[in-house]
This record gives C-alpha cells, sequence and structure tokens, in this order.
C-alpha cells in the first residue's frame, strides 16, 4: 500500500525540484510509470478541487475589486489588471523535428496582489505573445468584449467623460479599447512619458507572480521532460497553488517598491 501523504510528496518533489520521472522513480522506489500517474491525478485532483475557490471565474464584482487595489498600488486608474505570458520549455519528443524544445505558453492577467485573475494555457513555439493572445479562448473573449468589465466611469477627481476599465500589457500586444499598450519610446513630450511611467508601474504586476511562480516551483527553470498533453496539467496545478499560498500568506504590498522597474523611463524621460 502507498499511502496519500507519499504521493503527494512525490509529486511536491517534481514541483519543486523539475527532477524527471527517472530521478523520481529511484528516489521513491517507483516505477516511472507509476510516478507518471501520480504527477499527472495530483495536478487533476488539485485544479478541480481548488479553481473554484482560488481562481474562480472574474465577475463584474471581482474586476471591479482589482481596479480598486491596482489604483491604490499603482495609481493607474480603471485598470483591472495587468497581462502578459510565459514560455514554459518542453524537451521535444523524438522524431518531432530539429527544435531542442517545443514550449506552451502561460497567458495570465494579474492583479496588484501578486495572484492570477485568470490564465490561458495552449499555443506551442513559434508564435509570439501578440498572436498567442488573439488566437486564445482569453484574447478572443476579451477582443470581442466578453469580459464582465465593469461599465465605464469617469477618472477619479474628473468629471471627464466616462472612461472604459481596460487591461495593460507591453508591446507585445495589440491595442485595442480595453488594452493599452505604452507609447514608442522616441519623441515623447511630458505627457506621454507620464502616461508610460504609470502603465509601466501597473504592467510590472503581472511580473511579480510570474518571478515567485518559477521561484516556488523550479519544475519552470528548465525544460521539463514530459508529455505534451500533460504540461497544462502540471502549470494548472502550479498556478492554482500560487494563489492559494499567496490567499494564505499574502505579500506585504507596503514592501513592494512604488518606483518603476530598472531600465524604465520615468516621467521626466530618465532612466531609473
Amino acid at each position: 500500500m502507498i499511502y496519500l501523504p507519499f504521493l503527494y510528496f512525490n509529486f511536491f518533489r517534481f514541483l519543486t525540484t523539475g527532477e524527471s520521472f527517472t530521478s523520481l522513480h529511484y528516489q521513491f522506489r517507483l516505477g516511472i510509470s507509476t510516478v507518471s500517474i501520480i504527477v499527472k491525478e495530483t495536478c487533476r485532483v488539485l485544479w478541480e478541487k481548488l479553481h473554484d475557490d482560488y481562481i474562480p471565474h472574474a465577475t463584474r464584482q471581482k474586476w471591479t475589486q482589482v481596479a480598486e487595489k491596482l489604483q491604490v498600488v499603482c495609481q493607474f486608474p480603471n485598470c483591472v489588471g495587468a497581462i502578459d505570458g510565459k514560455h514554459i520549455r518542453i524537451i521535444k519528443p523524438q522524431g518531432t523535428g530539429l527544435e531542442k524544445y517545443f514550449s506552451i505558453i502561460l497567458m495570465a492577467i494579474a492583479d496588484a496582489e501578486n495572484r492570477f485573475v485568470a490564465v490561458d494555457i495552449w499555443a506551442y513555439e513559434r508564435t509570439n505573445d501578440s498572436m498567442v493572445f488573439k488566437n486564445s479562448f482569453m484574447g478572443r473573449s476579451l477582443y470581442n468584449r466578453n469580459f464582465d468589465f465593469p461599465p465605464p466611469q469617469p477618472l477619479p477627481g474628473t468629471e471627464a467623460p466616462p472612461m472604459p476599465f481596460v487591461l495593460v500589457g507591453d508591446k507585445a500586444f495589440k491595442m485595442c479599447g480595453i488594452l493599452l499598450m505604452p507609447y514608442a519610446s522616441r519623441g515623447l513630450d511630458l505627457k506621454r512619458r507620464t502616461f508610460n511611467y504609470r502603465l509601466t508601474r501597473a504592467r510590472r504586476m503581472v511580473k511579480c507572480p510570474f518571478g515567485l511562480l518559477v521561484a516556488k516551483w523550479r519544475v519552470f527553470t528548465k525544460p521539463i521532460y514530459i508529455k505534451i498533453e500533460k504540461v497544462d496539467e502540471v502549470a494548472k496545478s502550479a498556478v492554482v497553488l500560487h494563489n492559494y499560498l499567496r490567499t494564505k500568506e499574502p505579500l506585504n504590498l507596503e514592501q513592494i517598491p512604488a518606483g518603476p522597474v530598472l531600465g524604465e523611463m520615468g516621467p521626466g524621460g530618465e532612466k531609473q
């Protein structure tokens, strides 16, 4: 009989170190196929049991809460999150081409509390973030205005016409009415430099959870030797565990520097 805690330890050993199934086979004296089944089933169960509580379908109320927190932390009004993508490398199966690695892309929207609000995991290498996002379910929903964003409202402290709620991303994405990217860096006046500065502060909110995800789950620091169809389940379980940990042990947002990322332009155009 194999006790349940032993199975979980096997799984978390894989997630936190990225060791191959062969290595785990020798450590735990289990068959390689048994290790594979343990990892796959644990990933599936974790997602099924936790995602409704820790990464549920985002409602209008949820988007409003995210926007309020981003306004406090980043002073970027009417922003419902930051979006970016991360490549997850996979050692390619034999006889599938000349490339050394395959990869899938984890597209994610993050909030100001270093949690993922929505994720979409798909697409293989040779596609940039913009095309991946455009063709993903998340991207199609956004461009078709199917996200349940709050209705437009005036910017705080103004009586200007109502402005829509938006996501922020980098230059890899295609801008639309509810997805903003920074201005090109050449020939900027003060207003546009200030806008880029504020947008960068909001956009870095998605960089931090990606960094925390990789730091905690070291399986993403190197190519994963696993079947392609199983990588989605590994990524989803890591994301939902990340949100679980951030909920149970939230970071102190006051300790996060308020300035822009190093190398980005400040409001006066100077390098930070």
